[in-house]
């Protein structure tokens, strides 16, 4: 078999370590590249390329009539001068930031880099919080945390019964258009209105490495969401190990087409990050992959065709289905990327092969896939694995500048950091701050990992899986959820979505799948309700066959799946069963759904409806 050709990344940091050994196993890596030299502040950048290549577009939205919008990196520093000024007249600071309701857009934007500039907090909400949720309740949480001074949405309107619920009278309410019933609306012209004065220059020049940028709220599973402190150094320390690592970037200002959430650290702090630092250019993407939307991202990319494409695997598996049916859509987002890169959950091998395949016959090499290991907590990169044929899972080395420290945990391995880019801890959090450091400052990921290769170091690390989603079966096995989960969520393509793996002193395995109910319809002549899809007999046979292959995939109790409840009611993002970038949390989907876990373990071979035995029928 030819070793297959792949376009070429131009890659550095990430590709060699140093391994020190230390007493009960645990273990010491470090790059050997050392981390080199980085801007104090994040909005250096923006003023570096405002002298450099002023007219050059940093970001670009489509318009109500579909034209891209741009705004120039000269014409940006202008807006957020303005901006900054404003803030700074309103009193407003980390004890009473800024808070952004509303999702990606140009005035979001230049918002937070206006606080930034001014050395003023503020938070990037997850825009579900204010538009999903029926009870406000982490909205509330959120709100009552940050107790902003300012709270900024794009419509007032659509945001208005949030508004209403959770942002007391005493806090100014600004938006884009749009009011709200018995409350004042500032217009977000206004702030742009503002002349940028002495006072505004005074607190720029006083920001430094430490100054808190803003707050970024975890997801929220089991507990509330926690406030990252993120700082001017974490962020640019971080984007100098991109830099280092992703050397290509320094070399030609990258273009992306971009849809990830900015209240996450991967869109937000990383991907605008990458854009702003390198001098290149943000097309944002108002689109998603989900049904509905993914058109809307397919359009950019047929316009489009970006340096560096970022997704979640969700995201690339609907891409490459639509490669593979439009191969003008495969030609025009292949014709100048470096590389893909995902992050938010383990990417189907499948897909990865899928992908590889369609870029051989399109342009006649592949581009190379990357990921790495990161967290809200660290800003977010601490690993990466960047070498041409690394598989799914795998999450190669520490990046320059991290320390990275590997301690034995019950029967695995935990990784932990140290280094820049770490957060100094949850905001007004001090005793989980506390819990979320060791004896030497290294961050407690919680993340279990083990060698490509034991006998090789230097081929990286692979994600094992969260320490705290392991148990015991009633027999007293332990069960390592990752390794199954990504099995089941591969073998499950294209109809399962994900998994939940149960559960704790069981005498066996069991599983509640998520499904795609869009796919499973092809199977169910065109059937639209989901009860009728799953009493279709081809589904049900499909699912039959499904759970005997998790069985027989097992070599033992501990890795055979014996039984499996297809889900009806999808994952509530209110319950934090899943995030908008579409992640799971295993303890919160098995927290609030217990009842349906008693039933699934407690099930015989006709009841309820929509189990699946292995050894046996439903």
């Amino acid at each position: 078999m030819s070793t297959p050709r792949y376009r070429d990344a131009a890659v550095g940091g990430c590709l060699e370590i140093t391994v020190e050994k230390r007493g009960n196993g645990e273990l010491r890596l470090r790059s050997t590249e050392a981390l080199g030299a980085y801007p104090e502040r994040i909005t250096d950048s923006l003023e570096r390329w405002a002298a450099e290549a002023p007219e050059r577009t940093f970001v670009a939205r489509r318009g109500a009539d579909g034209t891209w919008q741009r705004v120039s990196y000269a014409e940006m520093l202008n807006r957020v001068r303005a901006v900054g000024a404003a803030l700074v007249a309103r009193g407003l600071s980390a004890e009473r930031p800024v808070a952004i309701l509303s999702g990606n857009g140009i005035e979001h934007l230049t918002l937070a880099l206006g606080c930034a500039w001014a050395g003023i907090a503020y938070a990037p909400v997850s825009p579900p919080y204010s538009l999903v949720s029926r009870d406000f309740g982490k909205l509330r949480h959120v709100l009552d945390k940050l107790t902003p001074g300012l709270v900024f949405v794009d419509d007032a309107r659509a945001f208005a019964p949030a508004l209403t619920a959770a942002v007391g009278a005493g806090c100014e309410i600004v938006a884009v258009e749009g009011t709200v019933a018995g409350r004042q609306v500032t217009p977000f012209s206004a702030l742009l209105a503002t002349a940028p004065d002495a006072a505004g220059e005074a607190a720029h020049a006083a920001t430094g490495p430490d100054t808190v940028v803003k707050f970024l709220f975890t997801s929220g599973s089991t507990k509330l969401p926690k406030g990252v402190v993120t700082t001017n150094r974490m962020i640019c320390a971080n984007q100098q190990m991109l830099r280092q690592s992703l050397t290509f970037l320094q070399h030609e200002p990258p273009v992306l087409v971009d849809w990830l959430p900015w209240n996450h650290v991967f869109g937000g702090t990383h991907n605008v990050g990458i854009a702003m630092t390198n001098g290149g250019t943000l097309y944002i993407d108002d689109g998603k992959p989900v049904p509905g939307l993914i058109e809307t991202t397919l359009a950019n990319l047929r316009e489009i065709s970006p340096t560096i494409y970022f997704n979640v695997p969700k995201g690339f598996e609907e891409i490459a289905r639509a490669m593979r049916a439009e191969p003008a859509l495969a030609s025009r987002l292949l014709e100048r990327v470096r590389c893909f890169f995902f992050a938010g959950a383990g990417l189907s091998q499948a897909v990865w092969d899928e992908l590889d395949a369609i870029a051989e016959q399109t342009v006649g090499e592949r581009i190379q896939m990357f990921s790495g290991l990161g967290m809200t907590e660290t800003a977010p990169s601490s690993t990466f694995a960047l070498k041409p044929g690394i598989r799914s899972g795998w999450i190669g080395l520490p990046c320059p500048g991290v320390e990275v420290r590997l301690v034995p945990v019950d029967g695995k391995t935990e990784i932990r950091f140290r280094g820049p880019n770490v957060m100094p801890g949850y905001w007004r959090e001090p005793e989980l701050t506390a819990e979320a450091f060791d004896d030497e400052g290294f961050y407690r990921t919680g993340d279990a990992v083990k060698w490509v290769d034991d006998g090789d170091p230097q081929q990286g690390l692979v994600f094992d899986g969260r320490i705290a989603e392991d148990f015991k079966l009633a027999s007293g096995t332990f069960v390592s959820v990752g390794p199954l989960r990504g099995r089941a969520i591969l073998d499950g393509a294209p109809y399962v979505q994900d998994v939940v793996v149960t559960a704790p002193n069981r005498d066996d395995v069991g599983m509640l799948v998520f499904v795609r109910f869009d796919e499973l319809a092809g199977l169910a002549d065109g059937e639209s309700d989901p009860r009728a899809i799953l009493s279709r007999p081809a589904v049900a046979d499909w699912f039959r066959g499904y759970v005997r292959r998790q069985w027989e995939a097992g070599t033992g109790g501990a890795s055979r799946v014996a039984r499996i409840m297809v889900m009806l009611e999808p994952p509530s993002i209110d319950r934090g069963e899943i995030t908008d970038k579409g992640s799971f949390n295993q303890r919160a989907v098995l927290t609030h759904r217990a009842a349906q876990v008693d039933q699934l373990h407690a099930a015989l071979k006709d009841e309820p409806p929509f189990v699946y035995l292995a050894r046996g029928d439903d």
